[in-house]
Protein backbone atom coordinates (compact mmCIF):
# COMPACT_ATOMS: atom_id res chain seq x y z
CA UNK A 1 0.00 0.00 0.00
CA UNK A 2 1.13 3.54 -0.77
CA UNK A 3 1.20 6.19 1.95
CA UNK A 4 -1.28 8.70 0.56
CA UNK A 5 -1.33 11.92 2.56
CA UNK A 6 -3.12 15.24 2.37
CA UNK A 7 0.23 16.84 1.49
CA UNK A 8 0.57 14.55 -1.53
CA UNK A 9 -2.97 15.38 -2.65
CA UNK A 10 -2.28 19.12 -2.31
CA UNK A 11 0.81 18.73 -4.47
CA UNK A 12 -1.06 16.78 -7.15
CA UNK A 13 -3.90 19.30 -7.23
CA UNK A 14 -1.57 22.31 -7.30
CA UNK A 15 0.48 20.91 -10.16
CA UNK A 16 -2.33 19.58 -12.34
CA UNK A 17 -5.42 21.60 -11.43
CA UNK A 18 -4.15 24.99 -10.22
CA UNK A 19 -7.67 26.41 -10.33
CA UNK A 20 -8.37 24.33 -7.20
CA UNK A 21 -5.02 24.87 -5.49
CA UNK A 22 -6.45 27.26 -2.89
CA UNK A 23 -9.09 24.79 -1.71
CA UNK A 24 -8.48 22.99 1.61
CA UNK A 25 -7.65 19.27 1.51
CA UNK A 26 -8.47 16.79 4.25
CA UNK A 27 -9.17 13.04 4.56
CA UNK A 28 -12.73 11.82 4.90
CA UNK A 29 -13.62 10.30 8.25
CA UNK A 30 -14.13 6.73 7.03
CA UNK A 31 -11.57 5.43 4.55
CA UNK A 32 -11.99 2.40 2.32
CA UNK A 33 -9.34 -0.23 1.77
CA UNK A 34 -9.12 -0.03 -2.03
CA UNK A 35 -8.87 3.75 -2.30
CA UNK A 36 -8.10 6.83 -0.22
CA UNK A 37 -10.54 9.72 -0.39
CA UNK A 38 -9.98 13.37 0.52
CA UNK A 39 -12.28 16.36 0.63
CA UNK A 40 -11.29 19.15 -1.75
CA UNK A 41 -13.09 22.26 -0.64
CA UNK A 42 -16.84 22.00 -0.08
CA UNK A 43 -17.92 20.55 -3.42
CA UNK A 44 -15.26 18.06 -4.51
CA UNK A 45 -13.42 14.91 -3.44
CA UNK A 46 -10.20 13.30 -4.61
CA UNK A 47 -10.12 9.50 -4.95
CA UNK A 48 -6.78 7.72 -5.25
CA UNK A 49 -6.20 3.96 -5.65
CA UNK A 50 -4.14 2.59 -2.76
CA UNK A 51 -2.44 -0.13 -4.85
CA UNK A 52 -2.07 -1.16 -8.48
CA UNK A 53 -4.81 -3.78 -8.25
CA UNK A 54 -7.41 -1.06 -7.67
CA UNK A 55 -6.48 1.26 -10.53
CA UNK A 56 -8.81 -0.37 -13.07
CA UNK A 57 -11.80 0.04 -10.76
CA UNK A 58 -11.34 3.80 -10.48
CA UNK A 59 -10.91 4.09 -14.25
CA UNK A 60 -14.08 2.07 -14.74
CA UNK A 61 -16.01 4.39 -12.43
CA UNK A 62 -14.70 7.44 -14.29
CA UNK A 63 -15.92 5.91 -17.54
CA UNK A 64 -19.28 4.51 -16.43
CA UNK A 65 -20.66 6.76 -13.69
CA UNK A 66 -21.60 9.69 -15.98
CA UNK A 67 -23.63 7.24 -18.06
CA UNK A 68 -25.33 5.68 -15.05
CA UNK A 69 -26.09 9.05 -13.45
CA UNK A 70 -28.41 9.85 -16.35
CA UNK A 71 -30.64 6.90 -15.45
CA UNK A 72 -30.69 6.98 -11.65
CA UNK A 73 -32.83 9.11 -9.35
CA UNK A 74 -30.26 9.02 -6.54
CA UNK A 75 -26.91 10.77 -6.91
CA UNK A 76 -23.73 8.81 -7.62
CA UNK A 77 -20.16 10.21 -7.43
CA UNK A 78 -19.71 11.68 -10.89
CA UNK A 79 -16.11 12.44 -11.93
CA UNK A 80 -15.17 15.97 -12.95
CA UNK A 81 -11.47 15.45 -13.71
CA UNK A 82 -8.84 12.72 -14.02
CA UNK A 83 -5.31 13.26 -12.73
CA UNK A 84 -2.12 11.61 -13.97
CA UNK A 85 0.69 9.92 -12.02
CA UNK A 86 3.10 12.47 -10.52
CA UNK A 87 4.98 13.54 -7.37
CA UNK A 88 5.89 9.94 -6.58
CA UNK A 89 2.31 8.73 -6.83
CA UNK A 90 2.26 6.12 -9.65
CA UNK A 91 -1.42 5.83 -10.60
CA UNK A 92 -4.15 7.85 -12.30
CA UNK A 93 -6.56 9.43 -9.81
CA UNK A 94 -9.94 11.10 -9.93
CA UNK A 95 -11.67 14.28 -8.79
CA UNK A 96 -15.38 13.88 -8.14
CA UNK A 97 -18.33 15.80 -6.81
CA UNK A 98 -18.84 15.60 -3.06
CA UNK A 99 -22.03 13.88 -1.97
CA UNK A 100 -23.30 15.01 1.44
CA UNK A 101 -24.56 12.63 4.09
CA UNK A 102 -23.33 9.96 6.48
CA UNK A 103 -22.99 6.32 5.60
CA UNK A 104 -25.92 4.17 6.66
CA UNK A 105 -23.39 2.32 8.80
CA UNK A 106 -22.66 5.49 10.79
CA UNK A 107 -26.17 6.97 10.84
CA UNK A 108 -28.31 6.70 13.95
CA UNK A 109 -31.66 7.91 12.64
CA UNK A 110 -32.29 5.55 9.70
CA UNK A 111 -35.83 4.43 8.93
CA UNK A 112 -34.78 0.87 8.14
CA UNK A 113 -38.02 -0.20 6.47
CA UNK A 114 -37.97 2.84 4.21
CA UNK A 115 -34.30 2.15 3.48
CA UNK A 116 -35.21 -1.36 2.38
CA UNK A 117 -37.84 0.02 0.03
CA UNK A 118 -35.69 2.84 -1.34
CA UNK A 119 -32.69 0.59 -1.89
CA UNK A 120 -34.85 -1.95 -3.71
CA UNK A 121 -36.17 0.82 -5.93
CA UNK A 122 -32.63 2.04 -6.64
CA UNK A 123 -31.44 -1.43 -7.65
CA UNK A 124 -34.46 -1.77 -9.92
CA UNK A 125 -33.50 1.49 -11.63
CA UNK A 126 -29.92 0.32 -11.91
CA UNK A 127 -30.99 -2.89 -13.67
CA UNK A 128 -32.99 -0.87 -16.16
CA UNK A 129 -30.07 1.39 -17.14
CA UNK A 130 -28.81 0.65 -20.68
CA UNK A 131 -26.14 -2.02 -20.28
CA UNK A 132 -24.45 -2.00 -23.67
CA UNK A 133 -21.71 0.37 -22.45
CA UNK A 134 -21.03 -1.57 -19.27
CA UNK A 135 -18.15 -4.01 -18.67
CA UNK A 136 -19.08 -7.68 -18.52
CA UNK A 137 -18.73 -9.21 -15.06
CA UNK A 138 -15.38 -10.81 -14.40
CA UNK A 139 -12.10 -10.33 -12.58
CA UNK A 140 -12.52 -6.53 -12.46
CA UNK A 141 -15.74 -7.00 -10.45
CA UNK A 142 -14.22 -9.73 -8.26
CA UNK A 143 -16.60 -11.99 -10.18
CA UNK A 144 -19.68 -10.28 -8.78
CA UNK A 145 -22.29 -10.50 -11.50
CA UNK A 146 -21.01 -13.93 -12.52
CA UNK A 147 -22.56 -17.21 -11.42
CA UNK A 148 -21.79 -17.97 -7.74
CA UNK A 149 -20.25 -21.29 -8.81
CA UNK A 150 -17.11 -19.31 -9.66
CA UNK A 151 -16.32 -19.54 -5.94
CA UNK A 152 -17.23 -23.20 -5.53
CA UNK A 153 -13.68 -24.24 -4.64
CA UNK A 154 -13.54 -21.64 -1.89
CA UNK A 155 -16.85 -22.82 -0.42
CA UNK A 156 -15.59 -26.41 -0.33
CA UNK A 157 -12.31 -25.36 1.30
CA UNK A 158 -14.11 -23.22 3.86
CA UNK A 159 -16.52 -25.99 4.79
CA UNK A 160 -13.61 -28.37 5.25
CA UNK A 161 -11.93 -25.92 7.63
CA UNK A 162 -15.19 -25.22 9.47
CA UNK A 163 -16.55 -28.77 9.65
CA UNK A 164 -16.51 -28.69 13.45
CA UNK A 165 -17.96 -25.17 13.61
CA UNK A 166 -20.89 -24.96 11.18
CA UNK A 167 -23.73 -27.20 9.99
CA UNK A 168 -21.97 -28.47 6.88
CA UNK A 169 -25.02 -30.31 5.55
CA UNK A 170 -27.26 -27.25 5.77
CA UNK A 171 -24.61 -25.10 4.10
CA UNK A 172 -24.16 -27.63 1.30
CA UNK A 173 -27.90 -27.69 0.70
CA UNK A 174 -28.07 -23.91 0.36
CA UNK A 175 -25.03 -23.88 -1.91
CA UNK A 176 -26.44 -26.63 -4.12
CA UNK A 177 -29.71 -24.71 -4.44
CA UNK A 178 -27.80 -21.59 -5.49
CA UNK A 179 -26.21 -23.49 -8.37
CA UNK A 180 -29.44 -24.82 -9.90
CA UNK A 181 -30.29 -21.69 -11.89
CA UNK A 182 -28.66 -18.92 -13.89
CA UNK A 183 -29.70 -15.41 -14.90
CA UNK A 184 -32.00 -16.07 -17.88
CA UNK A 185 -32.23 -12.53 -19.25
CA UNK A 186 -29.78 -10.17 -20.95
CA UNK A 187 -27.10 -8.98 -18.50
CA UNK A 188 -28.02 -5.95 -16.41
CA UNK A 189 -26.07 -3.45 -14.37
CA UNK A 190 -25.15 -4.48 -10.85
CA UNK A 191 -23.37 -2.46 -8.16
CA UNK A 192 -21.28 -5.34 -6.83
CA UNK A 193 -20.78 -4.08 -3.26
CA UNK A 194 -24.14 -3.03 -1.84
CA UNK A 195 -23.24 -2.48 1.81
CA UNK A 196 -24.06 -0.02 4.57
CA UNK A 197 -20.67 1.65 4.05
CA UNK A 198 -21.52 2.46 0.43
CA UNK A 199 -24.98 3.92 1.06
CA UNK A 200 -25.30 7.55 2.15
CA UNK A 201 -28.21 8.94 4.14
CA UNK A 202 -29.46 12.39 5.08
CA UNK A 203 -32.39 13.02 7.37
CA UNK A 204 -32.73 9.31 8.03
CA UNK A 205 -33.31 8.41 4.37
CA UNK A 206 -31.17 6.98 1.58
CA UNK A 207 -29.68 9.92 -0.34
CA UNK A 208 -26.83 8.56 -2.51
CA UNK A 209 -24.95 5.41 -3.49
CA UNK A 210 -21.15 5.38 -3.76
CA UNK A 211 -18.23 3.08 -4.65
CA UNK A 212 -19.04 1.44 -7.96
CA UNK A 213 -15.58 -0.10 -8.22
CA UNK A 214 -17.03 -3.64 -8.35
CA UNK A 215 -19.84 -2.78 -10.74
CA UNK A 216 -20.51 -4.23 -14.17
CA UNK A 217 -23.17 -5.98 -16.21
CA UNK A 218 -24.25 -9.54 -15.53
CA UNK A 219 -26.44 -11.32 -12.97
CA UNK A 220 -27.82 -8.83 -10.39
CA UNK A 221 -28.27 -11.51 -7.69
CA UNK A 222 -25.02 -10.47 -6.00
CA UNK A 223 -26.61 -7.14 -5.02
CA UNK A 224 -29.15 -8.84 -2.74
CA UNK A 225 -26.74 -10.02 -0.02
CA UNK A 226 -27.61 -7.01 2.13
CA UNK A 227 -30.90 -8.79 2.85
CA UNK A 228 -28.97 -11.05 5.23
CA UNK A 229 -26.10 -8.89 6.44
CA UNK A 230 -28.19 -5.83 7.34
CA UNK A 231 -31.95 -6.18 7.03
CA UNK A 232 -34.04 -8.27 9.40
CA UNK A 233 -37.57 -9.67 9.53
CA UNK A 234 -40.15 -7.52 7.79
CA UNK A 235 -37.43 -5.31 6.31
CA UNK A 236 -36.27 -8.24 4.18
CA UNK A 237 -39.78 -8.74 2.85
CA UNK A 238 -40.03 -5.07 1.94
CA UNK A 239 -36.63 -5.20 0.22
CA UNK A 240 -37.55 -8.36 -1.69
CA UNK A 241 -40.79 -6.84 -2.95
CA UNK A 242 -39.12 -3.58 -3.99
CA UNK A 243 -36.27 -5.34 -5.82
CA UNK A 244 -38.74 -7.33 -7.91
CA UNK A 245 -36.48 -10.28 -8.75
CA UNK A 246 -37.70 -13.89 -9.00
CA UNK A 247 -37.13 -16.70 -6.51
CA UNK A 248 -34.21 -18.24 -8.40
CA UNK A 249 -32.26 -14.95 -8.11
CA UNK A 250 -32.74 -15.09 -4.36
CA UNK A 251 -31.37 -18.62 -4.23
CA UNK A 252 -28.21 -17.42 -5.99
CA UNK A 253 -28.07 -14.38 -3.70
CA UNK A 254 -28.28 -16.66 -0.67
CA UNK A 255 -25.35 -18.58 -2.14
CA UNK A 256 -23.36 -15.34 -2.42
CA UNK A 257 -24.12 -14.51 1.22
CA UNK A 258 -23.17 -18.03 2.28
CA UNK A 259 -19.87 -17.87 0.38
CA UNK A 260 -18.86 -14.56 1.98
CA UNK A 261 -19.74 -15.73 5.47
CA UNK A 262 -17.89 -19.02 5.12
CA UNK A 263 -14.68 -17.68 3.57
CA UNK A 264 -14.49 -14.91 6.17
CA UNK A 265 -15.01 -17.32 9.04
CA UNK A 266 -12.45 -19.73 7.57
CA UNK A 267 -9.77 -17.07 7.16
CA UNK A 268 -9.83 -17.24 3.37
CA UNK A 269 -10.96 -13.65 2.92
CA UNK A 270 -10.62 -10.33 4.72
CA UNK A 271 -10.41 -10.66 8.51
CA UNK A 272 -13.61 -10.49 10.56
CA UNK A 273 -12.41 -9.92 14.14
CA UNK A 274 -15.85 -8.87 15.38
CA UNK A 275 -17.50 -12.05 14.15
CA UNK A 276 -19.96 -10.24 11.91
CA UNK A 277 -19.99 -12.98 9.29
CA UNK A 278 -20.73 -15.64 11.91
CA UNK A 279 -23.91 -13.77 12.72
CA UNK A 280 -24.69 -13.36 9.02
CA UNK A 281 -24.35 -17.12 8.56
CA UNK A 282 -27.04 -17.67 11.19
CA UNK A 283 -29.39 -15.43 9.18
CA UNK A 284 -28.50 -17.16 5.91
CA UNK A 285 -29.28 -20.58 7.39
CA UNK A 286 -32.53 -19.46 8.98
CA UNK A 287 -34.13 -17.30 6.29
CA UNK A 288 -34.20 -17.97 2.52
CA UNK A 289 -36.04 -14.65 1.93
CA UNK A 290 -38.40 -16.30 -0.57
Amino acid sequence: MIDITAALVRTLISDQFPEWSDLPVGPVDRQGWDNRTFRLGEQLTVRLPSAEGYVAAVAKEDRCLPHLAEHLSLPVPEPVAVGRPAAGYPFPWSVRRWLPGDTVEASTDIDRTQLARDLGDFLTELRKAPAHQGPAAGRHSYFRGCHPSVYGDEVESALDRLKDVVDVGACQEIWASALTSAWPLPPTWFHGDVSVGNLLATGGALSAVIDFGSSGVGDPACDLVIAWNHFVGEERKVFREAVGLPEDAWRRARGWALWKALVSMAGLSSPDPEGTQSRVLVQVLEDPVI
